[in-house]
């Protein structure tokens, strides 16, 4: 697992299941990875520039017009994913499910 902090996000229309699409930069040598995440409760423009927590050595997953290489880690609620920060952007979520 690494930290990056998120350069870019868009709407992922194309996706099964409501989604964004995130460019993560890991500085080097990771680099700038994409990440297809379901944070929904957040708009994207809200998730720019904060620092995320990623699994980055994962075979990459081909998804409709892109790839997704690393998995964005979020704390999983009944309603909602809070991403799993480490700049204090989000309170934590007790006995939330981690994914």
């Amino acid at each position: 697992m690494r930290i990056g902090i998120i350069m870019e996000g868009n709407e992922f229309y194309e996706a099964q299941k409501p989604a964004c699409l995130l460019s993560i930069d890991f500085g080097e040598p990771i680099g700038v990875k994409n990440s297809s995440a379901q944070i929904l409760n957040y708009r994207v423009n809200e998730l720019i520039g904060r620092k995320v927590i990623a699994v980055v050595n994962l075979k990459i997953m081909l998804i409709p017009n892109s790839t997704s290489e690393v998995l964005a880690m979020g704390a999983l609620t009944k309603n909602s994913v809070q991403p799993l920060s480490v700049d204090g952007s989000t309170e934590p979520v007790i006995d939330a499910k981690i994914g």
